[in-house]
C-alpha cells in the first residue's frame, strides 16, 4: 500500500477536473451518467476509483479522452490537462494527445484488440503515429515492450493475431500498446477482469513496475478494493454518478466516513480471521445501485443506507471537505 506521503513529494495536479457532466440524450429523456464530478490526479501517484458497476467510473475515463460520441453523449465542465482543458481542444489535437500523452489500458482485451490484424500491426501504429518511427524501428520498439511486459518469445508472439494469445498474454499486449509512447496518464479500467487470481497478482505487479519505471500517473478503475489496497495512494469512492467520499487509502480503509464505504469494506472476506470471528455474516448493501433514469429525491444512497435520516429523503448532501485528501457527500457528516 502506497503511503500518501508520495502524494505530498507530487502536489503539482496533472489532471484537474471540476463540475464534470455527462449526459446521455435519447428521445425519450436524458439520463446523466457522471453528475457533478471533481477530482484530480496528481503526478507520479496512483489514483483509485471505485464503485458498483453503473457508477460512472468507466465513463469518467471516456470523457476525459473524449472516446464518447458526442451526440448522444455531450460532456460539460473542465477537463484541464497539463494546463489545457481537453473539451476545448479539437478532435485532431485530442487524436494527437490519445495514445501519446494520455493512454488507457480498457476492460475486455479481446473486444479491444482487432480480430484481423497482427499484435505487429497494432503495436506499432501508435509508434509510428506519435513517434514518427520508420516500420523497422517501430517493430524493435513494440518488442522492447513486448519484453518489457514479460511476454515470453516475443519476436514470434508478435506474429501471432489476439485469438491466439491467452487472456493474461491479450492483456499484457494492451499494457504494452498502453505505455509504448511513455504515457503521462495511464487509465487502467478493471485490467484484471475475467483473469484468474495468479494473472491478477502478475498483471498488477506488472503495472505498478512500469509506473515505477516510466513515471506514469495512473487512475485504477475498479471494484476491487483488494486491488485498490494494494495500487492506489488515495481513492475516490463513486455512487450513481456522484463522488460520495474521497480519502487516502490508509484513511479509507482506517476509518470510512459514508455508509456506502462503510458497506463496500464490510462486503471483504478477511482471511486469518480469529476464532471469534470466523462466524460473523459478510455484511451487504441491501437493494440495488438506482436506475439512473429515475433517481430517487435526496440523497441518492439513500434508500440502501442503514443510517438515513429525514433529511436524506428530502435534500442533497453537499460535499463536505474534512482536509486536504478528505471529503465526504453525507448528511451524517454535516450532523457532526
Amino acid at each position: 500500500m502506497t503511503s500518501i506521503d508520495d502524494d505530498r513529494k507530487c502536489m503539482k495536479p496533472l489532471l484537474t477536473i471540476n463540475n464534470l457532466v455527462t449526459s446521455f440524450h435519447s428521445q425519450e429523456q436524458t439520463v446523466r451518467a457522471v453528475d457533478g464530478l471533481d477530482v484530480s490526479v496528481r503526478q507520479g501517484e496512483t489514483l483509485g476509483l471505485v464503485g458498483e458497476s453503473g457508477c460512472g467510473k468507466s465513463v469518467t475515463a471516456l470523457s476525459v479522452l473524449r472516446l464518447l460520441r458526442c451526440p448522444p453523449a455531450e460532456i460539460r465542465g473542465s477537463i484541464v490537462f497539463n494546463g489545457r482543458n481537453l473539451l476545448d481542444l479539437s478532435r485532431e489535437e485530442m487524436r494527437r494527445l490519445r495514445g501519446d500523452a494520455l493512454s488507457m489500458v480498457f476492460q475486455e482485451p479481446m473486444t479491444s484488440l482487432n480480430p484481423v490484424l497482427t499484435i505487429d500491426d497494432q503495436l506499432t501504429e501508435g509508434i509510428r503515429l506519435h513517434r514518427g518511427a520508420s516500420r523497422a524501428k517501430a517493430r524493435e520498439m513494440a518488442l522492447e515492450f513486448l519484453d518489457m511486459v514479460r511476454i515470453p518469445d516475443a519476436r514470434n508472439r508478435i506474429r501471432e493475431y489476439p485469438h491466439a494469445l491467452s487472456g493474461g498474454m491479450r492483456q499484457r499486449v494492451m499494457i504494452a500498446m498502453a505505455l509504448s509512447c511513455h504515457p503521462e496518464l495511464l487509465f487502467a479500467d478493471e485490467p484484471t477482469t475475467a483473469l484468474d487470481v495468479t494473472i491478477q497478482a502478475q498483471i498488477l505487479e506488472l503495472l505498478a513496475q512500469l509506473k515505477d519505471e516510466l513515471g506514469t500517473s495512473v487512475v485504477m478503475i475498479t471494484h476491487d478494493l483488494g486491488v485498490i489496497a494494494e495500487m492506489a495512494s488515495r481513492v475516490v469512492v463513486m455512487y450513481a454518478g456522484r463522488v460520495v467520499e474521497e480519502a487516502p487509502v490508509r484513511d479509507l480503509f482506517k476509518d470510512p466516513r459514508h455508509p456506502y464505504t462503510r458497506g463496500l469494506l464490510g462486503s471483504i472476506p478477511v482471511l486469518g480471521r480469529r476464532k471469534s470471528q470466523k462466524d460473523r455474516k459478510l455484511q451487504e448493501i441491501p437493494g440495488i445501485v438506482p436506475d439512473l433514469k429515475n433517481l430517487p429525491s435526496g440523497c441518492r444512497f439513500h434508500p440502501r443506507c442503514p443510517q438515513k435520516m429525514d433529511v436524506c429523503e428530502r435534500q442533497d448532501p453537499a460535499m463536505i471537505r474534512l482536509g486536504e485528501f478528505r471529503a465526504v457527500t453525507c448528511w451524517l457528516e454535516a450532523e457532526v
